[in-house]
Protein backbone atom coordinates (compact mmCIF):
# COMPACT_ATOMS: atom_id res chain seq x y z
CA UNK A 1 0.00 0.00 0.00
CA UNK A 2 1.37 3.51 -1.12
CA UNK A 3 1.72 6.06 1.89
CA UNK A 4 0.54 9.53 2.16
CA UNK A 5 1.75 12.17 -0.28
CA UNK A 6 2.83 14.11 3.11
CA UNK A 7 5.26 11.16 3.55
CA UNK A 8 6.47 10.48 0.51
CA UNK A 9 7.28 14.41 0.40
CA UNK A 10 8.32 14.63 3.82
CA UNK A 11 11.83 17.08 3.69
CA UNK A 12 14.80 15.62 4.46
CA UNK A 13 16.91 18.89 5.66
CA UNK A 14 16.45 21.62 8.05
CA UNK A 15 16.20 23.95 4.76
CA UNK A 16 13.35 22.04 2.79
CA UNK A 17 10.88 22.81 5.77
CA UNK A 18 8.38 25.32 5.25
CA UNK A 19 7.59 27.96 7.68
CA UNK A 20 8.69 27.94 11.61
CA UNK A 21 11.57 30.09 10.90
CA UNK A 22 11.39 31.68 14.15
CA UNK A 23 13.05 28.38 14.80
CA UNK A 24 14.92 27.12 12.18
CA UNK A 25 15.66 29.90 10.34
CA UNK A 26 19.61 30.73 10.33
CA UNK A 27 21.47 31.44 13.44
CA UNK A 28 17.62 30.60 15.80
CA UNK A 29 17.87 28.74 18.58
CA UNK A 30 16.53 25.18 17.46
CA UNK A 31 18.27 24.77 14.41
CA UNK A 32 21.94 25.38 16.04
CA UNK A 33 20.74 22.96 18.77
CA UNK A 34 20.37 20.39 16.09
CA UNK A 35 23.02 21.41 13.81
CA UNK A 36 25.40 21.19 17.27
CA UNK A 37 24.63 17.49 17.26
CA UNK A 38 24.06 17.38 21.66
CA UNK A 39 20.17 17.19 21.60
CA UNK A 40 18.65 18.02 24.75
CA UNK A 41 14.88 16.31 25.55
CA UNK A 42 12.29 18.57 24.02
CA UNK A 43 8.85 18.97 23.78
CA UNK A 44 7.43 19.93 20.41
CA UNK A 45 4.22 22.15 20.49
CA UNK A 46 1.81 23.19 18.02
CA UNK A 47 -1.50 22.20 15.80
CA UNK A 48 -1.19 19.47 13.69
CA UNK A 49 0.59 19.43 10.16
CA UNK A 50 3.07 22.31 10.70
CA UNK A 51 6.02 19.90 10.51
CA UNK A 52 7.05 18.74 14.41
CA UNK A 53 7.03 15.19 12.94
CA UNK A 54 9.12 16.27 10.13
CA UNK A 55 11.68 18.29 11.98
CA UNK A 56 11.85 15.33 14.89
CA UNK A 57 13.08 12.68 12.01
CA UNK A 58 15.45 14.81 10.41
CA UNK A 59 17.07 15.17 13.94
CA UNK A 60 17.01 11.30 14.00
CA UNK A 61 18.91 10.67 10.76
CA UNK A 62 21.52 13.33 12.26
CA UNK A 63 22.17 11.83 15.09
CA UNK A 64 23.79 8.33 16.23
CA UNK A 65 21.24 7.48 19.01
CA UNK A 66 19.29 4.39 18.55
CA UNK A 67 15.46 5.48 17.39
CA UNK A 68 12.56 4.33 18.93
CA UNK A 69 9.07 5.99 17.91
CA UNK A 70 5.82 5.54 19.61
CA UNK A 71 2.55 7.62 19.76
CA UNK A 72 0.46 8.22 22.95
CA UNK A 73 -2.94 6.74 21.86
CA UNK A 74 -1.86 3.36 21.23
CA UNK A 75 1.44 3.09 23.53
CA UNK A 76 1.49 0.94 26.69
CA UNK A 77 3.79 0.66 29.91
CA UNK A 78 5.07 -2.33 28.17
CA UNK A 79 6.30 -0.35 25.23
CA UNK A 80 7.77 1.98 27.11
CA UNK A 81 10.16 -0.91 29.29
CA UNK A 82 10.59 -2.05 25.62
CA UNK A 83 12.07 0.55 24.72
CA UNK A 84 14.17 0.99 28.04
CA UNK A 85 15.03 -2.75 27.30
CA UNK A 86 16.93 -1.78 24.71
CA UNK A 87 19.41 1.16 26.54
CA UNK A 88 23.26 -0.13 26.28
CA UNK A 89 22.68 -2.65 23.86
CA UNK A 90 25.14 -2.73 20.88
CA UNK A 91 22.96 -1.07 18.63
CA UNK A 92 22.18 1.52 21.36
CA UNK A 93 26.04 2.41 22.27
CA UNK A 94 25.19 5.79 21.92
CA UNK A 95 21.70 5.74 23.66
CA UNK A 96 18.47 6.17 22.52
CA UNK A 97 16.39 8.72 21.07
CA UNK A 98 12.56 7.96 21.34
CA UNK A 99 10.16 10.24 19.53
CA UNK A 100 7.22 10.50 21.70
CA UNK A 101 3.92 11.57 18.95
CA UNK A 102 0.90 13.05 21.09
CA UNK A 103 2.26 13.25 24.23
CA UNK A 104 -0.92 14.34 25.54
CA UNK A 105 -2.43 11.19 26.27
CA UNK A 106 0.29 9.68 28.03
CA UNK A 107 -0.89 9.39 31.37
CA UNK A 108 0.80 10.23 34.37
CA UNK A 109 2.38 7.04 35.37
CA UNK A 110 3.70 6.36 31.95
CA UNK A 111 5.08 9.08 32.06
CA UNK A 112 6.88 8.81 35.30
CA UNK A 113 8.11 5.41 34.14
CA UNK A 114 9.73 7.28 31.66
CA UNK A 115 11.87 9.94 34.02
CA UNK A 116 14.25 7.97 35.64
CA UNK A 117 15.85 7.28 32.06
CA UNK A 118 15.09 10.83 30.90
CA UNK A 119 17.23 11.97 33.95
CA UNK A 120 20.08 9.12 33.56
CA UNK A 121 20.48 10.26 30.12
CA UNK A 122 20.04 6.76 29.02
CA UNK A 123 17.04 8.21 26.76
CA UNK A 124 16.61 11.52 25.02
CA UNK A 125 12.76 12.14 24.45
CA UNK A 126 11.92 14.38 21.92
CA UNK A 127 7.86 14.82 22.31
CA UNK A 128 5.13 15.82 20.48
CA UNK A 129 1.77 17.19 21.20
CA UNK A 130 -1.02 19.90 19.64
CA UNK A 131 -2.08 20.57 23.10
CA UNK A 132 -0.49 23.21 25.72
CA UNK A 133 1.78 21.29 27.88
CA UNK A 134 2.28 23.17 30.04
CA UNK A 135 -1.50 21.36 31.54
CA UNK A 136 -0.80 17.92 29.89
CA UNK A 137 2.73 17.14 30.15
CA UNK A 138 4.16 15.60 33.74
CA UNK A 139 6.00 18.55 35.46
CA UNK A 140 9.02 16.75 36.31
CA UNK A 141 9.32 15.83 32.57
CA UNK A 142 8.77 19.47 31.34
CA UNK A 143 11.63 20.56 33.90
CA UNK A 144 13.96 18.64 32.36
CA UNK A 145 13.03 19.75 28.24
CA UNK A 146 12.95 22.45 26.20
CA UNK A 147 9.78 23.60 25.07
CA UNK A 148 9.38 24.45 20.95
CA UNK A 149 6.10 26.08 19.92
CA UNK A 150 5.70 25.16 16.49
CA UNK A 151 2.73 27.81 14.93
CA UNK A 152 0.30 27.28 11.93
CA UNK A 153 2.29 27.39 8.39
CA UNK A 154 2.13 30.81 6.35
CA UNK A 155 0.04 30.85 3.14
CA UNK A 156 2.52 31.89 0.84
CA UNK A 157 5.19 28.97 2.58
CA UNK A 158 2.31 26.69 2.13
CA UNK A 159 2.11 27.33 -1.43
CA UNK A 160 5.57 26.80 -1.81
CA UNK A 161 4.73 23.43 -0.56
CA UNK A 162 1.57 22.44 -2.57
CA UNK A 163 3.40 23.47 -5.70
CA UNK A 164 6.19 21.02 -4.79
CA UNK A 165 3.59 18.14 -3.69
CA UNK A 166 1.67 18.72 -7.73
CA UNK A 167 5.54 18.58 -9.08
CA UNK A 168 5.96 15.01 -7.42
CA UNK A 169 2.59 13.74 -8.43
CA UNK A 170 3.70 15.09 -12.09
CA UNK A 171 6.27 12.70 -11.99
CA UNK A 172 4.49 9.72 -9.99
CA UNK A 173 1.77 9.55 -12.64
CA UNK A 174 3.99 10.22 -15.66
CA UNK A 175 2.20 12.94 -17.01
CA UNK A 176 2.07 17.20 -16.27
CA UNK A 177 -0.77 18.42 -14.00
CA UNK A 178 -2.58 21.44 -14.93
CA UNK A 179 -3.62 23.87 -12.83
CA UNK A 180 -6.26 26.31 -13.17
CA UNK A 181 -4.74 29.92 -12.00
CA UNK A 182 -5.15 30.16 -8.26
CA UNK A 183 -5.47 26.59 -7.83
CA UNK A 184 -2.30 26.59 -5.46
CA UNK A 185 -2.76 29.57 -3.73
CA UNK A 186 -6.73 28.14 -2.82
CA UNK A 187 -5.55 25.08 -1.43
CA UNK A 188 -2.77 26.99 0.45
CA UNK A 189 -4.99 29.38 1.92
CA UNK A 190 -7.85 26.75 2.90
CA UNK A 191 -5.51 24.31 4.68
CA UNK A 192 -5.89 26.98 7.89
CA UNK A 193 -1.62 26.96 7.79
CA UNK A 194 -1.46 22.80 8.10
CA UNK A 195 0.67 21.52 5.44
CA UNK A 196 -0.39 17.95 5.77
CA UNK A 197 -4.04 19.02 5.05
CA UNK A 198 -2.42 20.91 1.86
CA UNK A 199 -1.20 18.01 0.52
CA UNK A 200 -3.58 15.30 1.21
CA UNK A 201 -5.86 18.02 -1.17
CA UNK A 202 -3.17 17.99 -3.58
CA UNK A 203 -3.05 14.29 -3.73
CA UNK A 204 -7.31 14.19 -3.61
CA UNK A 205 -7.31 17.38 -6.34
CA UNK A 206 -5.05 14.71 -8.41
CA UNK A 207 -6.84 11.71 -8.36
CA UNK A 208 -10.02 13.21 -9.22
CA UNK A 209 -8.69 15.32 -11.83
CA UNK A 210 -9.49 15.34 -15.62
CA UNK A 211 -7.69 12.53 -17.47
CA UNK A 212 -8.81 13.33 -21.10
CA UNK A 213 -5.95 15.18 -22.35
CA UNK A 214 -3.65 15.29 -18.71
CA UNK A 215 -4.62 16.18 -15.81
CA UNK A 216 -6.30 19.43 -15.15
CA UNK A 217 -7.14 20.42 -11.59
CA UNK A 218 -9.48 23.04 -11.57
CA UNK A 219 -11.15 25.69 -9.06
CA UNK A 220 -14.20 24.25 -8.74
CA UNK A 221 -12.30 20.65 -8.07
CA UNK A 222 -10.47 22.29 -5.54
CA UNK A 223 -12.98 24.29 -3.65
CA UNK A 224 -15.02 21.02 -3.43
CA UNK A 225 -12.04 18.70 -2.13
CA UNK A 226 -11.10 21.50 0.35
CA UNK A 227 -14.28 23.16 1.09
CA UNK A 228 -14.35 22.78 5.19
CA UNK A 229 -9.97 22.29 5.32
CA UNK A 230 -9.78 25.11 6.61
CA UNK A 231 -11.86 24.96 10.20
CA UNK A 232 -9.01 23.87 12.44
CA UNK A 233 -11.10 23.50 16.03
CA UNK A 234 -11.51 21.19 19.17
CA UNK A 235 -14.02 21.78 21.33
CA UNK A 236 -11.49 19.94 24.31
CA UNK A 237 -8.13 21.58 22.81
CA UNK A 238 -6.19 24.99 22.59
CA UNK A 239 -8.11 26.06 19.23
CA UNK A 240 -11.40 26.49 21.23
CA UNK A 241 -10.18 28.34 24.02
CA UNK A 242 -8.37 30.40 21.46
CA UNK A 243 -11.00 31.38 19.36
CA UNK A 244 -13.07 32.29 22.00
CA UNK A 245 -10.56 34.17 23.72
CA UNK A 246 -10.46 36.05 20.18
CA UNK A 247 -14.13 36.18 20.20
CA UNK A 248 -14.29 37.94 23.53
CA UNK A 249 -11.16 40.25 22.82
CA UNK A 250 -12.61 41.45 19.83
CA UNK A 251 -15.74 42.53 21.31
CA UNK A 252 -13.77 43.84 24.01
CA UNK A 253 -11.86 45.86 21.81
CA UNK A 254 -14.51 47.58 19.82
CA UNK A 255 -13.91 45.40 16.56
CA UNK A 256 -17.67 44.64 14.85
CA UNK A 257 -15.42 43.15 12.34
CA UNK A 258 -12.87 41.12 13.74
CA UNK A 259 -15.83 39.29 16.28
CA UNK A 260 -18.04 38.65 13.61
CA UNK A 261 -15.30 36.33 11.86
CA UNK A 262 -14.04 34.89 15.24
CA UNK A 263 -18.32 34.32 15.59
CA UNK A 264 -18.54 32.89 12.16
CA UNK A 265 -15.91 30.39 13.09
CA UNK A 266 -17.00 28.92 16.17
CA UNK A 267 -20.34 28.50 14.28
CA UNK A 268 -19.29 27.08 11.15
CA UNK A 269 -17.80 24.23 14.18
CA UNK A 270 -21.46 23.93 15.44
CA UNK A 271 -20.20 25.11 18.32
CA UNK A 272 -23.66 27.63 19.42
CA UNK A 273 -23.10 26.86 23.26
CA UNK A 274 -19.45 29.04 23.51
CA UNK A 275 -20.57 31.64 21.39
CA UNK A 276 -23.63 32.23 23.48
CA UNK A 277 -21.92 31.84 26.76
CA UNK A 278 -19.15 34.09 25.93
CA UNK A 279 -21.54 36.79 24.25
CA UNK A 280 -23.35 36.74 27.69
CA UNK A 281 -20.01 37.22 29.37
CA UNK A 282 -18.58 40.09 27.27
CA UNK A 283 -22.45 41.65 27.63
CA UNK A 284 -22.01 41.99 31.49
CA UNK A 285 -17.74 42.04 31.68
CA UNK A 286 -16.89 44.20 29.30
CA UNK A 287 -19.84 46.62 28.90
CA UNK A 288 -21.50 46.57 32.14
CA UNK A 289 -22.78 49.44 33.83
CA UNK A 290 -21.74 51.81 31.08
CA UNK A 291 -25.00 50.37 29.70
CA UNK A 292 -26.60 47.79 31.68
CA UNK A 293 -29.68 47.26 29.67
CA UNK A 294 -27.74 45.53 27.06
CA UNK A 295 -27.58 42.37 29.51
CA UNK A 296 -31.93 41.69 28.54
CA UNK A 297 -31.19 42.89 24.63
CA UNK A 298 -28.34 40.07 24.49
CA UNK A 299 -29.88 37.22 26.71
CA UNK A 300 -32.97 37.79 24.51
CA UNK A 301 -30.92 37.81 21.00
CA UNK A 302 -29.22 34.75 23.30
CA UNK A 303 -32.72 32.96 23.57
CA UNK A 304 -33.59 33.43 20.25
CA UNK A 305 -30.62 31.50 18.82
CA UNK A 306 -30.60 28.75 21.12
CA UNK A 307 -34.71 28.36 19.88
CA UNK A 308 -34.20 28.62 16.31
CA UNK A 309 -30.68 26.68 16.44
CA UNK A 310 -28.18 26.82 13.49
CA UNK A 311 -28.03 28.40 10.57
CA UNK A 312 -30.77 30.92 11.59
CA UNK A 313 -29.19 31.88 15.11
CA UNK A 314 -26.43 33.30 13.19
CA UNK A 315 -28.72 36.02 12.43
CA UNK A 316 -29.91 37.05 15.96
CA UNK A 317 -26.29 36.29 17.44
CA UNK A 318 -24.65 38.81 14.82
CA UNK A 319 -27.15 41.62 15.69
CA UNK A 320 -25.69 41.17 19.23
CA UNK A 321 -22.33 40.68 18.47
CA UNK A 322 -22.09 44.06 16.92
CA UNK A 323 -24.06 45.74 19.45
CA UNK A 324 -21.79 44.59 22.64
CA UNK A 325 -18.64 45.47 19.72
CA UNK A 326 -19.86 49.46 19.26
CA UNK A 327 -21.36 49.67 23.05
CA UNK A 328 -19.23 51.60 25.75
CA UNK A 329 -16.98 49.85 27.65
CA UNK A 330 -17.04 49.59 31.04
CA UNK A 331 -15.66 47.09 33.87
CA UNK A 332 -16.40 48.31 36.64
CA UNK A 333 -18.45 45.85 38.15
CA UNK A 334 -16.05 43.24 37.36
CA UNK A 335 -13.06 45.10 39.13
CA UNK A 336 -15.32 45.69 41.97
CA UNK A 337 -16.11 41.93 42.82
CA UNK A 338 -13.20 40.93 42.10
CA UNK A 339 -11.73 43.25 44.57
CA UNK A 340 -14.23 42.16 47.24
CA UNK A 341 -13.58 38.26 46.35
CA UNK A 342 -9.98 38.73 46.49
CA UNK A 343 -10.51 40.28 50.12
CA UNK A 344 -13.00 37.67 51.48
CA UNK A 345 -10.20 34.86 49.92
CA UNK A 346 -7.42 36.91 52.33
CA UNK A 347 -9.61 36.22 55.29
CA UNK A 348 -10.83 39.81 55.64
CA UNK A 349 -14.33 39.24 57.31
CA UNK A 350 -15.19 40.56 60.63
CA UNK A 351 -18.25 40.53 62.31
CA UNK A 352 -21.52 41.69 60.44
CA UNK A 353 -22.29 45.08 61.97
CA UNK A 354 -24.71 44.82 64.77
CA UNK A 355 -26.92 47.37 63.15
CA UNK A 356 -27.33 44.95 59.76
CA UNK A 357 -28.19 41.75 61.72
CA UNK A 358 -31.23 40.40 62.01
CA UNK A 359 -32.01 41.60 65.80
CA UNK A 360 -34.46 44.15 66.77
CA UNK A 361 -33.35 43.70 70.71
CA UNK A 362 -30.81 44.53 73.00
CA UNK A 363 -29.98 41.97 75.03
CA UNK A 364 -27.93 41.96 78.30
CA UNK A 365 -24.49 41.02 76.29
CA UNK A 366 -24.72 43.39 73.84
CA UNK A 367 -22.56 46.47 75.46
CA UNK A 368 -23.76 49.07 72.93
CA UNK A 369 -27.26 49.10 73.64
CA UNK A 370 -29.16 50.87 70.67
CA UNK A 371 -27.51 49.83 67.69
CA UNK A 372 -30.98 49.27 65.30
CA UNK A 373 -31.34 49.35 61.44
CA UNK A 374 -32.34 52.46 59.92
CA UNK A 375 -34.84 52.28 57.09
CA UNK A 376 -33.07 54.33 54.46
CA UNK A 377 -36.54 55.13 52.68
CA UNK A 378 -37.45 56.79 56.36
CA UNK A 379 -35.19 59.40 55.41
CA UNK A 380 -34.62 62.59 52.80
CA UNK A 381 -33.48 61.01 49.49
CA UNK A 382 -33.80 57.27 50.87
CA UNK A 383 -30.06 57.54 52.24
CA UNK A 384 -28.90 57.52 55.69
CA UNK A 385 -25.47 57.45 56.82
CA UNK A 386 -24.82 54.13 59.01
CA UNK A 387 -22.22 51.29 59.14
CA UNK A 388 -22.45 48.54 56.08
CA UNK A 389 -19.04 47.11 56.04
CA UNK A 390 -17.44 45.01 58.87
CA UNK A 391 -15.13 46.99 60.99
CA UNK A 392 -12.43 44.96 60.02
CA UNK A 393 -13.00 46.70 56.31
CA UNK A 394 -13.87 50.64 57.19
CA UNK A 395 -13.46 52.31 54.64
CA UNK A 396 -12.68 50.11 52.29
CA UNK A 397 -13.24 50.93 47.97
CA UNK A 398 -14.42 48.19 45.94
CA UNK A 399 -16.34 50.03 43.10
CA UNK A 400 -14.90 52.96 41.55
CA UNK A 401 -17.52 54.68 39.24
CA UNK A 402 -16.35 54.76 35.20
CA UNK A 403 -15.83 57.68 33.11
CA UNK A 404 -18.74 56.82 31.24
CA UNK A 405 -21.95 58.55 30.74
CA UNK A 406 -24.25 56.25 32.72
CA UNK A 407 -21.67 55.78 35.56
CA UNK A 408 -20.95 59.54 36.08
CA UNK A 409 -24.46 60.38 36.20
CA UNK A 410 -24.99 57.92 38.72
CA UNK A 411 -21.89 59.37 40.96
CA UNK A 412 -23.09 62.93 40.90
CA UNK A 413 -26.71 61.97 41.76
CA UNK A 414 -25.42 60.25 44.99
CA UNK A 415 -22.45 62.69 45.54
CA UNK A 416 -25.69 65.16 45.82
CA UNK A 417 -27.29 63.16 48.01
CA UNK A 418 -24.96 62.32 50.67
CA UNK A 419 -23.28 65.46 50.80
CA UNK A 420 -26.94 66.88 52.01
CA UNK A 421 -26.81 68.32 55.20
CA UNK A 422 -29.12 66.56 57.54
CA UNK A 423 -32.21 68.86 58.54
Amino acid sequence: MRSPLADRIRPQTLDDVVGQRHLLGEGKALRRIIESGAIPNMVFYGPSGVGKTTVASIIARNTNMHLCKLNGTTASTADIRDVVAQVNTLHAVNGVLLYLDEIQYFNKKKQQTLLEFIENGSITLIASTTENPYFYVYNAILSRSTVFEFKPVEQKDVEVAVTRAFRLLSEEIGEPIRLEDGVAAYIAMACGGDVRKAMNAAELCTLSAQQDEGAVVTMELARELTQRSALRYDRGGDEHYDIVSAFQKSMRGSDPDAALHYLARLLEAGDLPSACRRLMVCACEDVGLAWPQIIPIVKAAVDAAMMVGLPEARIPLADAVILVALSPKSNSGEAAIDAAMADVQKGKTGSIPRTLQNKHFDSAEVQKKGQFYQYPHDFPGHWVEQQYLPDVLLGARYYRFGENKNEQSFKAYWDGIKKRKPS
